[in-house]
């Protein structure tokens, strides 16, 4: 759960945060919603069409943009946020000052959404004074300035650890894990091309173990993308991005477009997890042994590319482990592999079977040796107990070599019976990274 004062959100499924600019300048539509009565009746609009946030911005933070008077800005917000909370709606205050935070805190809001991250001492203290959710996002130096140095070595790896810090440094001051989230910024301080390299890796920030915002709507770097010059013509390309974002483990969506983000979402894949593992090498010299099973693994992955309406999200290292339950045989190499798939769990299972028999596998001893082994873990939203089939995996949890590769790429994973994951119930399959 992401947890935003009185607002808790399962991070399992897509929570839309609709975008409602106050302001005269933003770069898609400012001086639309300037009224509070017309802010109102739009927030209330995307309300309607499906948003679980609204997220009240008083200022522009597009390239270039001047920073608005404190004053400004408080008179811009504040009645707003008041009654849009009042009318029950769970609001999110996009600032980067701090006397803004508390005050649209004071009057409701649920969410500090800071484009600055978090960097101003009193904008940290304005979070741990209260229980709202926070959204720390990345970004070069200042709106004014942020297109002025957008040099990266690694953009993926330099965000991701920047956020990690922030996020570190947060809950040392105290604040709960759980209110935080991280928003990679795309187009601040970021060129189209870095902000679309940072986009199609969203999985290296899922794996930091927070909720990940994806905030694509109506940005340049789409228009980059997909050859779409006017903003306001980006609304469908940009639900296309925040379905493959929400596919790569993103669970906030923040846009302009509700109705059409909303109904993009409507083809999110379920996700699933699949261990692997091999312990018997088919092909491989002496003192080559772990590297012929990792090979075969290799092949099994390359079989899953091939599934229908299947797309891998992420892999995790390989781990050596020690036999299970039969201990009278070789270590095993193992991995864990997310996909998101449109095949129901059963046919999956028969796909996966197809798998491990092109791989040589003979199913003579319960646990024993074996070329590959395919297993689903947990398939989302999806519980079932039969004979064929039974989802979650009811052994996983007590399977180091299941939980430590799991762990590496979802570290607070949720199962479909709402179990969590932990390592609490280990007691079989000992394993250990080996790259």
């Amino acid at each position: 759960m992401w947890r935003c004062s009185t607002y808790e959100f399962d991070e399992r499924m897509p929570i839309i945060m609709g975008i409602l600019n106050v302001t005269p300048d933003s770069f898609s539509d400012g001086g639309q919603h300037n009224r509070p009565d017309d802010a109102i009746d739009h927030a209330l609009k995307l309300v309607e069409q499906g948003a679980h946030i609204i997220d009240v911005g008083g200022e522009s933070t597009r390239p270039g943009a001047a920073e608005v008077p404190i004053e400004e800005e408080l008179r811009r917000t504040v009645g707003v946020v008041a009654e849009l909370s009042r009318r029950g709606v769970c609001v999110s205050i996009d600032t980067r000052h701090a006397e803004v935070a508390r005050a649209c805190v004071a009057a409701g809001a649920a969410i500090i959404n800071d484009v600055s991250g978090f960097r101003d001492p009193a904008m940290v203290d304005a979070a741990a004074a209260c229980d709202a959710g926070l959204v720390v996002m990345h970004m070069k130096g200042e709106p004014s300035t942020m297109q002025n140095d957008t040099s990266y070595v690694d953009v993926v790896a330099e965000v991701r650890d920047y956020l990690a810090r922030r996020a570190g440094e947060l809950e040392a001051s105290g604040i709960a894990r759980e209110r935080i989230c991280l928003d990679p910024g795309p187009g601040f301080g970021k060129t189209p091309q870095q902000s679309l390299e940072l986009m199609r890796n969203l999985q290296e920030l899922v794996r930091l173990g927070y909720p990940v915002m994806t905030a694509a709507s109506r940005k340049r770097y789409v228009g980059f993308a997909y050859g779409i010059d006017d903003p306001k013509d980006r609304d469908v390309a940009s639900a296309a991005e925040a379905l493959l974002g929400c596919e790569l483990g993103a669970t906030i969506v923040r846009t302009h477009n509700v109705e059409a983000t909303a109904s993009a979402l409507r083809d999110l894949r379920p996700l699933a997890v699949i261990a692997l593992g091999c312990n018997v090498a088919l092909v491989a010299q002496p003192g080559e042994e772990r590297e012929a099973k990792i090979a075969q693994l290799n092949m099994a992955i390359g079989a899953l590319c091939t599934l229908p309406d299947t797309d891998i999200v992420d892999i995790s290292s390989f781990y050596e482990s020690e036999p299970a339950y039969y201990e009278d045989q070789d270590p095993f190499v193992n991995a864990v592999a997310l996909v998101r798939t449109g095949i129901a769990p059963k046919e999956l299972l028969g796909y996966l079977h197809a798998i491990e028999n092109s791989l040589g596998r003979v199913r003579e001893i319960p646990n024993g040796p074996r070329t590959c082994d395919l297993d689903i873990v947990d398939y989302q939203m999806y519980v079932a107990d039969t004979e064929e089939l039974t989802l979650p995996h009811p052994r996983a949890l007590e399977r180091d070599f299941v939980v430590r590769p799991l762990s590496e790429i979802r570290p607070n994973f949720a199962f479909a019976d709402g179990s969590t994951l932990s390592d609490a119930d280990v007691k079989y399959g000992a394993a250990v990274r080996i790259g």
